[in-house]
């Protein structure tokens, strides 16, 4: 019997523990007592994150005809942050607590009123959850009883602190302490990490990490234009590193302060139907998703309201995803106009326009901005690829076993390479000879260590769709070797051409 639905806090404490057991994400700078908001990914998170990467960007880029790639740098010129309009702008409301030291984003502390008889008695506070709400209800039980307070609760109306009106703040408690009186106002915090470029330590020599990829395809628009014999529309994509000071880096590896983007720019024309290319936008992104082995069930859209859009956005649709601390967002697909590309031509005085041969009229594209993170699509493999179940071993006796049902587009490892016994040279020569062949095109891994079966678990564990076992009928009969399905844990009888078909359809 399978479960993966044991529990939230459960779920996520098991699939953080199977990361580092079997290393696919650490700690970063560990040994020192790590620091919070980065990770290491180890030998096989490496290999999951670059398939995942390899991935978009053959789905792309490489299997389209209009959309070319781009690699810019992680520092660029300061006034790209100015026009861009990170510098005044990319900020997150911040709390302190004055007795802890802890920092909050604001949008992430909620608060309600204690109101009993229609008279409000207290507080109560609580950070982000799935039960927010249940929490300070829970929270608010708890303080009528403690304080012995008569008469009827009613049921309590939760608000972000970005709501807390400047009287309500002294009497809001912190999460840390329990207390009130010690939380600030809310107050912007600026995300970008500032460094310093050449010698100097002066505010000429300031400049930032880049907190999104996108601005790089913005500022090289003209180049790729001038180079690249391409013509409206056009996307240009990009992976890199981004960092971003976040104020509360939490969930495992969903939101930390450094991280990888996989995003594309599409230019289209002024006069384009935009809203059509948005939504073929978010079907293709949806589509994609599916194609790497996430689950329908667990994706959703999320059309942000016209009132919380920029000025300048047609429309924002984030493709959600069921993790399990909460449905929480994926991908983000953008309509932005032509904002980026103005406000740079404005800032540099470089033009940033196209000829349209038909009108004989150059102007500024619009653009479809799809932007997802490679570490939230990491998480998100991981959580709907694992599951425990019981399951009989070849004595009928029921054992667990842990599975990572990961699609084989983006597996760590492809198959595994078995030979039944280790102390049989024709065994082993024909298994090394199988994964020599193997390891020309995949990422394959060679087992003679131990029963097979426990060899079969811990390919199981993660994530490796085949293993292959090399047996007598392969050297002392017809040459097939016996082929077990991770999945279903089936096993066929196959010969080389058919398995290196199978990897050619199922690996792509």
């Amino acid at each position: 019997m399978s479960s993966n639905s044991a529990g939230s806090d459960n779920l996520m404490e098991a699939i953080v523990s199977l990361a580092k057991r079997r290393g696919f994400v650490f700690q970063s700078s560990e040994i020192y007592g790590g620091l919070n908001g980065f990770f290491d990914y180890g030998p096989l998170g490496v290999e999951l994150k670059k398939n995942i990467r390899d991935c978009w960007w053959n789905d792309m880029v490489r299997r389209r005809d209009d959309v070319v790639g781009l690699e810019s740098s992680i520092i660029m010129h300061p006034k790209v942050w100015e026009a861009s309009g990170h510098v005044a702008g990319f900020t997150d409301p911040l709390v302190d607590c004055k007795v802890s030291k802890q920092r909050y984003r604001a949008d992430q502390l909620f608060f309600a009123a204690v109101i009993v008889d229609g008279k409000t008695v207290g507080h109560v506070s609580a950070l982000e959850s799935e039960r927010t709400q249940e929490e300070l209800q829970e929270a608010a039980e708890t303080f009528k009883r403690k304080k012995a307070i008569q008469g009827q609760l009613a049921p309590v109306v939760i608000k972000d602190m970005t709501e807390a009106k400047p009287e309500e703040v002294p009497l809001i408690p912190s999460p840390a302490t329990g207390e009130a009186g010690s939380l600030t106002p809310p107050r912007a915090f600026n995300m970008m990490f500032e460094t310093y470029v050449g010698p100097m330590r002066d505010s000429s020599a300031v400049a930032y990490l880049r907190p999104e990829t996108a601005q790089g395809m913005f500022v090289d628009f003209k180049n790729v234009v001038d180079t690249g014999r391409v013509k409206l529309p056009f996307g240009i994509a990009q992976v890199g590193k981004s960092f971003r000071n976040e104020i509360t880096p939490r969930n495992f590896i969903f939101r930390s302060r450094e991280f990888e983007q996989m995003e594309m720019e599409y230019f289209i024309h002024e006069d384009a139907d935009w809203k059509k290319c948005h939504d073929d936008w978010i079907e293709w992104c949806r589509s994609w998703l599916v194609s790497i082995g996430l689950p329908e069930s667990h994706l959703s859209l999320y059309a942000h309201p016209k009132e919380k859009l920029a000025f300048y956005s047609k429309g924002t649709v984030d493709i959600m995803f069921k993790y399990p601390f909460g449905v929480q967002e994926l991908w983000g697909i953008a309509a932005r106009g032509n904002y980026d590309l103005t406000q740079h031509a404005n800032t540099s005085g470089v033009p940033q326009m196209i000829f349209d041969e038909a009108t004989k009229k150059k102007f500024t594209p619009h653009v479809i901005e799809p932007a997802v993170g490679v570490d939230r699509i990491f998480l998100a493999v991981l959580c709907s690829g694992y599951a425990e179940e019981d399951v009989k071993d070849e004595k009928g006796n029921v054992e667990k076993r842990t599975v990572l049902r990961l699609s084989p587009r983006v597996a760590p490892i492809k198959v595994a390479i078995l030979p039944l016994v280790k102390n049989k040279p024709n065994l082993v020569a024909r298994a090394e000879e199988l994964y020599r062949k193997l390891k020309r095109k995949y990422s394959v891994f060679y087992d003679e260590s131990g029963a097979i079966g426990r060899r079969y678990r811990r390919q199981d564990e993660i994530g490796t769709p085949w293993c292959v076992t090399i047996d007598f009928q392969t050297i002392e009969q017809d040459g097939t070797f016996t082929l077990r399905d991770r999945d279903s844990m089936q096993q066929t009888r196959i010969d080389e051409a058919q398995l290196f078909a199978l990897l050619e359809e199922k690996v792509y």
